[in-house]
C-alpha cells in the first residue's frame, strides 16, 4: 500500500475533490459572496439568483430518468390509468428528504461521504455502500444500453422499413451499442476536466432531462389535441384516492417507492457537490437544486408517460402483455397518434432516458471506484475509473437472456443495503462529533428526523416486501 493510501486510512475524512482545484479560486470566492449576499433577500430573489448555479440536482435527475423509470411509469399508466399519479411524485419526496440530509451533512463539513460513514456510522455501512453502488451501476447498466438500441432499432425500422435479423441484427445492435458508448465517454470525461468541464457536463445533462420533457410532453399534447385525454381524472390522480390492495396494484406501489431513489443516487449527489467546491453558503442553493433539477423534471416526466400510456393503452392491453417502451410505441402508433409521435417523438424522450443515465452511471461509478481503491478522481485514473461500467455495452445482445436470472437478486441485495445507507446518514445526522454546530436542534432537528425516519421506513417496507414476494411467496 502506498503512504498516500496509509494517510488516506489513517485520516478517513478526506475534505474536498481535486477538481476543485483546477477552479478559479477567485471566481469560487465570488460565487460564495454572491449567495451569502442572497440568503438575505427575499424568496423570489433567491430563487431567481439560484438558477445560475444548479447542476447537481439535474445528474440526479438524469440518472433516475432511466429505464426503470420508464417502464414503471409504462406500467403504471397502462394498468391503473390516472389513479396512480400521485405516487412518483410522493416517493421522490421521500427520497429529496434522505438527500437534502446528505447534503447538509457534506456542504457543512466539506468531508467525503465514504470517510465520513467510516468513521462516524460504521466501516461495515461505508463498505456495503459503495459496493453496492459499484456492483449495482455495473449490472444496471446493461439493460440501458438494451433500451437505447432497442428504441434506436424501432425508429430506424419505422422510418426505412428495414429489419435485419440473424447475424446482421447483432452487429446492427452492436454498432449502436458502441456509438452510444463512445457518445457518454466523451461526455463524462469532461467532468473531470476541472470546473469548465463539469459546467458542460452538467449542461449536457440538463439538456437531456429537457428532451425527455418535451418529447413526452409532445405526445401528451398530441393525445390532448385528439381528445384521448381526460384532464379532469388526470387532476385527480395526483390526489392519494387510490391506494391499491391487489396483489398487482401493492407490488407496483412498493417498487415506485423503492426505485424513486436508488442506493448509487446516494453516492453520487454529495461527491458532484464537492466537485463543484461547494461549501456552507451553497446548503441552501442545493435544497433549491434538488427540487426544480430533480424532483420537477423527474415528477413531470414520468407523469407525462403514465399520462400517455393511460390516455392510449388504458383498457386496451390484453392480460400478460408485457409492455416495454418498444411495444408502447407501436401500441400508441395502432391506436391512432401518428408516427411521428408515437414512434420518434417518444422513441428519442426514451433514447434520451438511456443516455442520461449511461453517462451518469459512468461518473457514479468513477467516484466509487475511486474510493474504494484509495485513488484520488482526478486525471487519466478517474477517467479509466469511470469506465468500469463498460461491459454493459453489451446489454445490446446480452440482457434479455442474463436480466432473468441477475435483475432479481441484483435489486434484492441493493434494495437491502438501501435502507442501511439510509441508517447510516440518519446516524451522521445526529452526531455532534461529525457535525458540531451545524448539527440540527430544537424543531429542526425532530423535523428531519421525522422525514428521515420515514424515508428509513418505507424503504424498508419496499425492501421486505421485494423479498417476501420475490423469495419467500415464490418458492
Amino acid at each position: 500500500m502506498s503512504s498516500a493510501q496509509c494517510a488516506r486510512e489513517e485520516d478517513a475524512t478526506v475534505q474536498g475533490l481535486p477538481m476543485v482545484s483546477l477552479r478559479d479560486p477567485e471566481a469560487l470566492a465570488r460565487e460564495r459572496t454572491a449567495l451569502t449576499e442572497l440568503g438575505r433577500q427575499n424568496v423570489l430573489r433567491r430563487w431567481r439568483g439560484y438558477f445560475a448555479w444548479t447542476g447537481p440536482g439535474w445528474l440526479q435527475s438524469a440518472m433516475t430518468l432511466g429505464g426503470g423509470s420508464a417502464m414503471a411509469s409504462l406500467f403504471l399508466g397502462t394498468f391503473f390509468g390516472y389513479r396512480l399519479l400521485w405516487l412518483q411524485p410522493l416517493a421522490m419526496l421521500l427520497g429529496i428528504i434522505m438527500l437534502a440530509a446528505v447534503s447538509h451533512q457534506t456542504l457543512s463539513t466539506g468531508v467525503r461521504p465514504f470517510g465520513a460513514m467510516k468513521k462516524y456510522a460504521h466501516p461495515a455501512v461505508a463498505w456495503a455502500w459503495a459496493l453496492a453502488t459499484l456492483v449495482s451501476t455495473v449490472i444496471w447498466h446493461f439493460p440501458q444500453y438494451g433500451l437505447a438500441a432497442g428504441m434506436t432499432e424501432d425508429m430506424v425500422k419505422a422510418a426505412t422499413g428495414w429489419a435485419p435479423a440473424g447475424t446482421s441484427r447483432t452487429l446492427f445492435l452492436l454498432a449502436i451499442g458502441l456509438v452510444v458508448f463512445a457518445i457518454s465517454t466523451a461526455i463524462t470525461w469532461n467532468y473531470g476536466n476541472g470546473y469548465r468541464g463539469i459546467r458542460w457536463y452538467e449542461n449536457a445533462l440538463k439538456l437531456f432531462v429537457w428532451m425527455i420533457v418535451a418529447a413526452f410532453a409532445a405526445v401528451v399534447l398530441r393525445n390532448t389535441l385528439d381528445g384521448r385525454i381526460r384532464w379532469g381524472e388526470v387532476l385527480r390522480g395526483f390526489l392519494p384516492l387510490y391506494v391499491p390492495t391487489d396483489k398487482r396494484g401493492v407490488s407496483t406501489l412498493m417498487a415506485a417507492f423503492g426505485a424513486a431513489v436508488g442506493i448509487n443516487m446516494t453516492f453520487l449527489f454529495p461527491y458532484s457537490l464537492l466537485a463543484r467546491g461547494w461549501g456552507r453558503e451553497h446548503r441552501g442553493l442545493a435544497r433549491f437544486d434538488l427540487i426544480t433539477g430533480m424532483f420537477l423534471p423527474y415528477t413531470v416526466a414520468t407523469g407525462l408517460i403514465v399520462i400517455s400510456a393511460g390516455a392510449v393503452l388504458h383498457g386496451n392491453v390484453p392480460a400478460g402483455t408485457k409492455v416495454t417502451p418498444v411495444v408502447a410505441a407501436g401500441m400508441i402508433e395502432s391506436a391512432g397518434v401518428s408516427a411521428i409521435f408515437a414512434r420518434y417523438v417518444f422513441g428519442l424522450g426514451v433514447l434520451g432516458m438511456a443516455l442520461s443515465t449511461i453517462t451518469t452511471h459512468m461518473l457514479v461509478n468513477g467516484f466509487a471506484f475511486c474510493e474504494i481503491f484509495g485513488i484520488e478522481p482526478r486525471g487519466w485514473k478517474y477517467k479509466l475509473a469511470c469506465l468500469t461500467p463498460a461491459p454493459g455495452v453489451l446489454g445490446v445482445v446480452a440482457w434479455k437472456y442474463m436480466g432473468a436470472w441477475i435483475a432479481v437478486p441484483t435489486s434484492a441485495v441493493c434494495g437491502l443495503l438501501l435502507p442501511i445507507a439510509y441508517i447510516g446518514f440518519f446516524i451522521l445526522h445526529n452526531r455532534r462529533e461529525y457535525l458540531g454546530k451545524d448539527m440540527p436542534v430544537g424543531k429542526a432537528r425532530i423535523a428531519w428526523n421525522i422525514g428521515m425516519l420515514l424515508a428509513i421506513a418505507i424503504a424498508s417496507a419496499s425492501s421486505l416486501f421485494y423479498l417476501y414476494t420475490h423469495f419467500i411467496r415464490g418458492s
